[in-house]
């Protein structure tokens, strides 16, 4: 079987993952990109487009330039619809969309004939995105027998939406994101597939309990509050304080290591519960504090996250700065936890059970 993903960027490491694992079944796959990962993770075929969005500046040019459409929430403004769907917001996005698609243009269909790639079994879509806004390649795939299948993150439901034309023609829809769940009416949950036993579990606690928290967009992670808590009990001498922050991602890891307790988020601004960064400490068999809503907890029961909320984050930490013993119970429960949900064997079979329903032979 010939697998091909397509992603804007190796955001967290997946691809090079799914790579591994699908050659290790004795299968063809490629990974290509639009820009290089910010966190020099491997890449296969990369195009290094132009207008990186998914770097910060650019990132907030383009929310304040939403603002003309969507208000003072500007580009963070969740979308309505079941599923939500993309469309140009005027006259000026519209325009420059149709440049950015010639500059891009000449680059994607030389690379289209350089590897082959119209010449694949299945084909996932990384944020349900086509390289062109008419999903005009994977409109062709389709013509050829060619399965497609979307995966969807974060903004790529909440704020931008489907695209119409690969929305209409996917095999199946995939969301490691509960809250989009509800977002579309065809959609499956799969775990983050992760090497859960690449780090070994830290056998005893710093002198000084060592607090981490590592955002990738601090707005969404609610981390003014996290960091005004954390800061403030340092000053007490209660516990050390790493603010991990837009570093290459095997640094992050060192520094993430070296912690005891591990905070994710605040809030549900920009999804609920958990990602990637909780999905490496867990993995490191460390505490892991995050807000927990209600639906997530009935959707995991067995978490083993410690919830916190605004309110409640400065008495945990004191408590836990006091009783230790609670940071170790967790990291037995968190090891454990994640091996058997996101270990990446289990990830697989669970892709590939997918593959299957839709009539690929694997």
């Amino acid at each position: 079987m010939k697998i091909l993903y397509i992603s804007p960027e190796n955001t967290v490491g997946t691809l090079s993952l799914w790579k591994r694992q699908h050659e290790a079944k004795g299968n063809t796959c490629r990974t290509v990109t639009f820009f290089s990962s910010p966190k020099n993770f491997d890449e296969d075929i990369c195009l290094h487009l132009s207008f990186n969005f998914t770097k910060s500046w650019m990132s907030r040019l383009r929310h304040q330039f939403y603002k003309l459409y969507r208000g003072e929430l500007g580009y963070r403004k969740e979308k309505s619809g079941n599923p939500p769907a993309w469309s140009p917001e005027g006259k000026l996005d519209k325009w420059f969309l149709f440049l950015k698609e010639q500059l891009w243009k000449p680059k994607i269909l030389k690379a289209i004939d350089k590897y082959n790639l119209y010449d694949f079994d299945v084909v996932h879509f990384e944020s349900g995105m086509d390289f062109f806004k008419d999903s005009s390649f994977a409109v062709e795939l389709k013509r050829r027998g060619v399965k497609i299948i979307c995966h969807y993150h974060g903004e790529d439901l909440r704020t931008r939406g489907v695209m119409p034309e690969i929305d209409a023609i996917s095999d199946l829809n995939f969301t490691n994101e509960v809250d989009l769940l509800k977002k579309h009416p065809n959609i499956h949950y799969l775990f983050l597939p992760f090497d859960t036993e690449q780090f070994s579990v830290k056998t005893g606690l710093n002198k000084k309990i060592r607090v981490c928290h590592a955002p990738t967009n601090r707005y969404y992670k609610g981390s003014d509050s996290i960091i005004s808590v954390c800061k403030k009990l340092e000053s007490e001498g209660l516990i050390q304080f790493d603010l991990v922050e837009n570093l290459p991602h095997n640094i992050a890891i060192e520094r993430k290591q070296k912690a005891d307790i591990f905070i994710d988020q605040i809030g549900d601004k920009g999804g609920w519960g958990y990602g990637m960064n909780s999905v490496e400490s867990l993995s490191m068999g460390m505490c892991t504090l995050t807000q927990m809503n209600t639906e997530y907890q009935s959707f995991l029961p067995d978490h083993p996250f410690v919830h916190i909320e605004e309110s409640t984050l400065e008495t945990t930490l004191r408590e836990m700065s006091v009783n230790r013993k609670i940071i170790l119970d967790y990291r037995t429960k968190g090891k454990e936890w994640v091996k058997k949900h996101h270990h990446i064997d289990n990830v697989v079979e669970r892709l590939y059970k997918y593959y299957r329903s839709i009539g690929l032979d694997t």
